[in-house]
């Protein structure tokens, strides 16, 4: 069998190349290369997606959590919490506005913030919860929704990896404010940088529209109504993102069907629970090993690139040594990053492929002592 790529990007280009390369040159044949047209519809198509009033696009996912807290506020003396076993963008922004990183242990079987723990970790400094919907499912959002409100603390939802998920029918974000990330590997793709701030607050996005873009309202050019900066995305990445939406929940259809297929296939092996109510659109399909580096090289030798999402916690990173936490802070998410093994998943994946992927991961685990 040939190799298996974690992600195939060329596969998904192949499937939807005549769309793409049409809307792509009529960005050049336009040369609407900042704002204009193709961005306008892309941002109200996404926003009409995520059954939301408005999305407003910006240069990629950390922009978009950035821009998202600042926004709300979110400055030196505050407290942000969020979860470490995530990619550091979903905590660096919270450094880069001057606030204070807390952070909160995960559920063992989901890998999301734990409600509980959430509740015990909130302090009068606390001005914002940033759950972050990790592999492609949402955190039990009704639980930490009910604790915002009783402790009158706002919430980010980072849905970086999530495009399209639901929790009971409602497509993320469940709350009111969500932050996606179209880095070109994720569910929904740009062809470089790019993200979006979605939101149902009408005054609070045209708040983002002013920032994203020096300060000024859309559609005017030189009056800047609030100090402002740079963080549009640009419209080629708006284009080719349109299009894709539209195949968008097809693409997820097809990964929850590889989803199951696994579930079948790896009878004993410590998977990721969905938990009822939520339909996870799989961004990643992850397991756990006691033994992640043998069974790593093991797939790679049989061609399989299997991957790891995230093998080292952000307390235990050396940018976050100023905070003095140890291994042993955070039990759960510190297990779930050295046990995780992020396996191939993607739309265009056969159950022949899925057959063989699991058939030697079973053939590894069960050699195991």
């Amino acid at each position: 069998m040939d190799k298996l790529p974690l992600v195939d990007l060329q596969a998904q280009y192949r499937g939807i190349k005549k769309e793409v390369d049409a809307a792509i040159q009529n960005i050049l044949d336009t040369t609407q290369f900042i704002g204009g047209a193709a961005l306008t519809q892309f941002e109200q198509r996404f926003a009409q997606y995520c059954g939301k009033k408005k999305s407003v696009g910006v240069s990629n996912g950390t922009s978009a959590l950035y821009v998202a807290l600042k926004m709300l506020g979110v400055g030196k003396g505050d407290e942000v919490i969020t979860v470490p076993n995530t990619f550091i963008a979903t905590s660096e922004v919270i450094n880069e506005l001057g606030a204070s990183v807390k952070f909160v242990d995960v559920e063992a079987d989901t890998a999301l913030m734990n409600p509980e723990l959430l509740k015990k970790a909130i302090t009068p400094k606390t001005k914002v919860i940033l759950p972050v919907h990790l592999y492609g499912q949402p955190c039990d959002m009704k639980a930490i929704s009910d604790i915002a409100t009783d402790k009158n603390v706002a919430i980010v939802e980072d849905a970086a990896q999530a495009h399209g998920a639901r929790q009971n029918g409602k497509r993320v974000p469940v709350t009111d404010i969500g932050c996606f990330s179209f880095y070109p590997g994720k569910n929904l793709g740009a062809y470089g940088d790019a993200g979006a701030i979605v939101c149902g607050n009408e005054e609070f996005a045209l708040k983002c529209e002013r920032f994203v873009n020096h300060g000024r309202n859309p559609g005017e050019k030189y009056l800047h109504h609030t100090l402002g900066s740079n963080y549009r995305m640009d419209t080629l990445q708006a284009a080719v993102l349109d299009v894709k939406l539209k195949h968008l929940d097809s693409w997820t259809q097809k990964r929850r069907q590889t989803a199951k297929w696994y579930d079948g296939l790896l009878k004993g092996v410590k998977t990721i629970t969905e938990r009822k109510g939520n339909e996870s659109v799989y961004h990643l399909y992850v397991i756990q090993s006691e033994n992640r580096q043998g069974l790593l090289e093991h797939l790679h030798k049989q061609g399989i690139q299997a991957g790891v999402h995230y093998p080292v916690p952000l307390h235990m990173q050396p940018s976050y040594a100023y905070l003095g936490l140890k291994n042993g802070s955070f039990p759960v998410a510190e297990k779930l990053c050295s046990t995780c093994v992020s396996l191939p998943l993607y739309p265009e994946l056969t159950r022949e492929q899925v057959e063989f992927v699991a058939e030697q991961v079973m053939a590894f685990e069960s050699s195991r002592p």
